[in-house]
């Protein structure tokens, strides 16, 4: 752990003057960040947390929360009953794109018509109020018991500029994606809960964190309790991996191999599974929507580190049963 901090301090003071990329606008309230705000933290398997720069000051999670709600929403259904409403895929379109796959479903989980029907589907039977508190209850003990906030701003600001997001939700009822009768209200408040996971607020730490229970297997390292199932984090991490970074996702799957998943606020969580948790936040963005500088920062940790995945399994010896190495 001392060398990688040593690593990411180096990489941060070479990065931090970065000024590429523009403050996402399309949410207003989200346009108000300051562009220069830049923290990272780390957090490994026995709970050691390493930070630097602005890894205190909050922010909103966007689509970063949607692992997280995914996991949840995957031990309240199970894995089958939960994937006949949404795919697997990469959609190849941008996130928010007026396209299903061919069962009309949404995509994945990890795009907003996917993590809007994953929205829709938690707590269904309880009241709005419920649904909330088991949300926000259980991103805090993904946190270390740490307590998420949440910015009405940013969730108001959402809910006034949600067009695309509502018309998604009714596209996908016009195809049969929600699978039953769902009235206009239903798909109300599921949108509401889809803008208050995207509207929660963390800070670099507590993203770290996390991430770093993704890491471990669904069990928080600096609580030691289990969040969420191992098999709803390993399907999960596969997702994350594949289509966690809009129409990047291929390439930073090639590029630095690690399951990841960001959001227009300009958070980036990075799992390295079984070892640690970072969340890395800048709010300018890219051409694809992430954060420019986090980009950046997880490239040049794997040149430095070789986290990738496919490096690790390629290093190993594997065995056949008399032990003779493949």
């Amino acid at each position: 752990m001392l060398r990688a901090n040593r690593i990411i301090r180096s990489i941060y003071n070479d990065i931090v003057h970065m000024t590429t990329g523009e403050v996402a606008t399309y949410i207003p309230e989200l346009a108000k960040i300051k562009p220069d705000l830049f923290g990272i933290s780390v957090c490994d398997m026995k709970g050691n947390i390493y930070n630097i720069g602005d890894y205190d000051k909050s922010f909103c999670l966007q689509s970063c929360s949607k692992p997280l709600t995914y996991c949840i929403v995957y031990d309240e259904y199970g894995k089958h009953a939960l994937h006949k409403h949404v795919g697997y895929e990469p959609s190849g379109r941008p996130f928010n794109a007026f396209a299903l796959n061919k069962e009309g479903l949404p995509h994945n989980p990890m795009i907003n018509a996917g993590s809007i029907m994953i929205a829709s589907k938690l707590g269904k039977n309880t009241d709005p109020v419920s649904r909330f508190n088991q949300l926000k209850t259980t991103f805090s003990q993904f946190a270390g018991n740490r307590t998420v906030g949440f910015d009405n701003s940013v969730f108001l600001s959402e809910k006034q500029h949600a067009d695309r997001n509502i018309s998604l939700a009714y596209y996908m009822r016009e195809n049969g994606a929600y699978r039953e009768y769902t009235s206009p209200n239903t798909i109300s408040e599921g949108l509401d809960l889809y803008f208050q996971q995207c509207s929660t607020t963390i800070t670099c730490e507590m993203g770290a964190i996390m991430s770093a229970t993704l890491a471990n297997r669904g069990v928080c390292p600096t609580t030691n309790t289990t969040v969420v199932s191992e098999s709803a984090v390993k399907d999960c991490l596969k997702l994350m991996y594949g289509c966690g970074m809009y129409d990047y996702s291929g390439q930073f799957a090639f590029e630095v191999g690690l399951p990841a998943k960001s959001g227009v606020s300009g958070c980036i969580m990075l799992i390295v599974p079984n070892v640690m948790g970072i969340c890395v936040w800048s709010p300018p963005l890219d051409d694809n929507g992430n954060s420019a500088k986090g980009i950046e920062f997880c490239k040049r940790l794997n040149e430095e580190l070789d986290l990738h995945i496919f490096h690790n399994i390629m290093e190993r010896n594997i065995y056949f049963e008399d032990d003779t190495p493949v």
